[in-house]
């Protein structure tokens, strides 16, 4: 936590605000030691070109599958400024997902890569919370993010070919978009379905960012799923193949239960 009398809970006005914009500033930042060896260990796996990786021009411009690159990244993705601030928008059990985001990018002037408007997720029955993490400051001159507030409660722009044919779609979204400046640690969580977009770096520096995924782990998220991990909490699995009581059977008997 960050500064004297720091908070790391959503107050109710602030998940208000996440429910009707699709956005919140989380009150915590990642500790500033831990934001430098975040840098650290992505500049060095970039150098030594860690798969996995993606490559603009030859050069990696990207590392992803964190979680399994351990130590520091695992520190951070399961790290309280994170994860204490997302209860009040989750409960209290927790996922990370392996599958969705995951990515550490280094964004400089020849990168393209995000600046269209898009969405992490097509559909709000899988939906998911994103989290930005900023490892530097960003701001409008290196690319700070775009949100369309509010664009995660129409339907319309759920199929990413629809918005595409439909031009005047996106220059209506365009003209509703406004950035937001983040300094070093800080920390930014969107619906998945919210209309977002990296700005364009327009400096000689970098623009240093981590995206991460996160869900409830509710009573339908299997306790052998490979694809999440759980960070906080329990897996309360509750789903009507599993043996329980039937409390509209005989009291005592028990059955299967598969629909």
């Amino acid at each position: 936590m960050e500064g004297p009398g720091a908070r790391s809970t959503l107050q109710p006005e602030e998940v208000d605000l996440f429910r009707h914009n699709g956005f919140v500033k989380l009150p915590t930042r990642l500790p500033a030691d831990l934001v430098e060896r975040l840098k650290a260990a992505t500049l060095e796996d970039i150098r030594n070109e860690v798969e996995p990786v993606a490559r603009r021009d030859g050069e990696v411009d990207r590392i992803s599958g964190l979680w399994d690159r351990g130590g520091v990244f695992q520190e951070a993705i399961a790290c309280d400024e994170i994860l204490e601030p997302l209860e009040s928008l989750l409960g209290p059990n927790i996922e990370f997902m392996l599958n969705r985001h995951n990515h550490i990018y280094l964004r400089d002037r020849k990168s393209l890569a995000s600046i269209e408007l898009h969405r992490d997720c097509r559909v709000w029955s899988r939906n998911l919370l994103s989290v930005l993490v900023y490892l530097e400051d960003t701001h409008l001159e290196n690319g700070c993010t775009y949100v369309v507030p509010g664009s995660h409660h129409l339907p319309t722009l759920s199929n990413f070919a629809y918005i595409r044919e439909r031009k005047e779609l996106f220059e209506i979204a365009w003209s509703q978009a406004i950035p937001l400046p983040m300094p070093s640690g800080g920390l930014l969580a969107m619906d998945g379905l919210l209309l977002h977009a990296a700005g364009r770096n327009q400096t000689d520096g970098t623009r240093m960012s981590m995206t991460l995924g996160y869900h409830s782990a509710d009573e339908f998220s299997l306790p052998d799923d490979r694809k999440h991990v759980l960070v906080r909490g329990e897996r309360t699995y509750g789903g009507n193949d599993v043996r329980s009581m039937d409390r509209y059977s005989h009291p005592g008997s028990e059955r299967t239960e598969v629909y």
